[in-house]
């Protein structure tokens, strides 16, 4: 293990874990530069993500913890390269243009292979960072046809994650399982209270005193997957409905570059319907 690697590890809970774990890395002259575990009291699972400094065979201390941790734990390290991603796109282009520019400059500790859009408008902002864009149109297809023309493209790639950056297309159940926990969608606050095509024309006419966004995981149900991040901002009367939409763009790509990095440095953990994230 090289410097700078992480140790993440989920198993029931019982006393001396911590001990135990900290004591194998100390054994294989590990040292640990930072640590942070939770219990859930309610399902009595453990969570636990260690960064450690030194060099030692990986596989050796995974065989060591698995003989001490209880049965059926889950670990693993991080794996020391970015994370492979492709992003989805409709029309708005505030969310990919935010991970565009992280991406150049190094910011999101992954690697943007490619944008699929179901419209052709964002082709040339893609174009201006070297990302290919690839433009498969959903008129005139079913879902499935539309679907399984995006996994073609997607298939050379095969990207670790997919994040929806705006993309305005429900996803099938089948597609979603190809790609569990791995696909990270930004929307605004305003559901399920402002739903629809006008959520700030609707928050304008109720006259909302905040307005936000949410990052989560995708699942089968539509916009209830497990939260990631989520971030409000003040408004007031004189906000009209264009107002609140460039406020709504600003908060939306802060919260979606907040949950991918997350995300990409390991620091979250799923525990039933909701989400565990370690510092």
């Amino acid at each position: 293990m090289s410097t700078g690697r992480v140790l993440l590890i989920e198993c029931a809970d019982r006393k001396g874990l911590i001990h135990a774990v900290t004591g194998v890395l100390l054994r294989h002259a590990l040292n640990i530069v930072a640590n942070d575990e939770f219990v859930d009291s309610e399902s009595g699972r453990f969570f636990m993500r260690t960064e450690a400094e030194g060099s030692a065979d990986t596989e050796r201390i995974l065989e060591e913890l698995r003989s001490l941790l209880p049965e059926g734990a889950v670990l693993r390290f991080s794996p020391a390269t970015k994370r492979s991603v492709v992003v989805l796109v409709s029309r708005e282009y505030h969310c990919l243009g935010d991970l565009l520019l992280r991406h150049a400059h190094g910011d999101l500790n992954a690697t943007i292979e490619a944008v699929v859009g179901n419209h052709a408008v964002l082709e040339p902002l893609a174009g201006r960072f070297g990302i290919p864009f690839h433009w498969i149109s959903h008129e005139g297809k079913s879902r499935e046809r539309h679907e399984a023309e995006i996994l073609d493209v997607l298939r050379p790639y095969q990207p670790e994650f997919l994040v929806l950056a705006k993309y305005m297309r429900v996803l099938s159940p089948e597609f979603t399982a190809r790609f569990p926990s791995r696909i990270v969608n930004i929307h605004h606050s305003f559901l399920p209270a402002f739903v629809g095509r006008t959520p700030y024309g609707q928050a304008a006419e109720r006259g909302v005193k905040i307005i936000g966004a949410t990052a989560h995981f995708v699942t089968d149900v539509l916009d209830d997957g497990p939260i990631i991040a989520q971030s409000v901002i003040p408004v007031d009367h004189t906000y009209a409905a264009d107002d609140l939409s460039q406020a709504g763009r600003d908060v939306e790509r802060s919260v979606l570059a907040k949950a991918l990095k997350l995300v990409f440095e390991d620091r979250v953990f799923l525990c039933g319907k909701r989400t565990v994230i370690l510092s």
